[in-house]
């Protein structure tokens, strides 16, 4: 049996299974409840859930057996504002959260913008002061939502304390000691829906994406509002790939885990559309570090297409081999050799916010 998968939808967490050469929906937690985001199974089987309901708030569960049975958390909370008016007409106020990751502790990101973590399994959280008193926050705003929001934390596997985010739109902001202090790193990056002055600014960028390669982390794959980016130094510098068919817009991204010139990235029209190009969902594909691309298509619809494959809808495995992809429609497809064939796993899911190996 193959390593599970889990499906963050409008209308609860899927956990899929594979057994003799399908995968299936073996478990539904929060039926009817918008999960915004997942943390899988870490080595002891805690996960984490985070939903978004609405009137009644963000709510955070654990399990500690890998899903089978949760229990609430307190969810992090910001502190209490200062009097006057809101840093850039941002209420400190919790909205959503939109990125989980585990490095030394559990590593939350939220809209609006602030990065919280806990190191005692979610019984309690601490704000990342240091980066939400950055005097450029003033500048960040809403990517795609009215409030900038930090969607990508990338732990360096082998450095504790080191991790890159990424903010839309804020650019791309590292640490190097735990969060104590913080560097933007945007550079070379650029903004075209920005004015021209302003477009070279790191602190406007929309990275819509981030991902770090595990077996060479000095490797950081990003897709942008408008564009490729990939740094081979952990983020000190960007280079624009242009060689991507169809257009350079686009949300998902994704690196292999152990050859940092082999990502995927999903194309599709840019701002109010946000459909795929001409119609059709294809995967593009490169295995030498963009400089070329195949566009993978086979199992996919090629006419009439109008899924969205947002941040976090495209997932690899640690093998390399096997992804998901799945969209707004709900629509989910899964591929078992790298891309090159796709299959329909579910076609009639909630809008899914998120797909993840375990």
């Amino acid at each position: 049996m193959e390593q599970p998968a889990w499906v963050a939808t409008r209308k609860g967490l899927f956990e899929l299974r594979q057994r003799g050469g399908a995968r299936a929906i073996e478990r539904v937690s929060f039926l009817g409840e918008p999960v915004s985001m997942l943390l899988p199974p870490q080595g002891s089987g805690w996960m984490f859930a985070a939903l978004n309901l609405g009137h009644f708030g963000v709510k955070v569960h654990a399990s500690d057996d890998a899903g089978v049975t949760w229990h609430e958390l307190p969810a992090p909370a910001y502190p209490k504002q200062p009097d006057g008016e809101p840093v850039a007409g941002i209420a400190w106020k919790l909205v959503q959260i939109w990125s989980m990751e585990a490095a030394g502790g559990t590593l939350w990101a939220t809209l609006p913008g602030g990065l919280f973590r806990s190191t005692d399994a979610g019984e309690s959280w601490q704000l990342n002061e240091p980066l939400w008193n950055q005097p450029g926050r003033a500048e960040w705003f809403g990517g795609g939502y009215d409030v900038p929001g930090i969607h990508s934390i990338c732990p360096h596997p082998t450095r504790p304390g080191e991790l890159l985010v990424g903010i839309s739109c804020g650019g791309a902001w590292v640490s190097l000691d735990g969060g104590a202090n913080w560097k933007l790193q945007a550079d070379d990056m650029r903004a075209a829906y920005m004015p021209p002055e302003q477009a070279d600014s790191p602190n406007t960028q929309d990275p819509h994406r981030i991902v770090r390669c595990v077996a060479q982390p000095d490797v950081l794959w990003c897709q942008h509002h408008n564009g490729i980016w990939r740094s081979g130094d952990n983020a000190t510098s960007w280079q624009e790939i242009t060689t991507a068919p169809l257009a350079n817009f686009g949300f998902g991204v994704a690196v292999h885990a152990d050859r940092a010139d082999t990502a995927w990235v999903v194309p599709g029209v840019a701002d109010q559309q946000r459909i795929p190009v001409g119609g059709a969902l294809v995967v593009n594909r490169t295995r030498d570090g963009g400089r070329s691309f195949e566009t993978l298509c086979t199992g996919l619809p090629q006419q009439d297409c109008y899924d969205l494959v947002d941040r976090h809808g495209l997932a690899v495995d640690a093998s390399g081999a096997r992804l998901l992809m799945a969209s707004t429609t709900g629509n989910l497809w899964a591929s078992d050799d790298g891309g090159d064939r796709w299959a329909m796993v579910q076609a009639h899911l909630p809008p899914v916010y998120a797909v993840r190996f375990g």
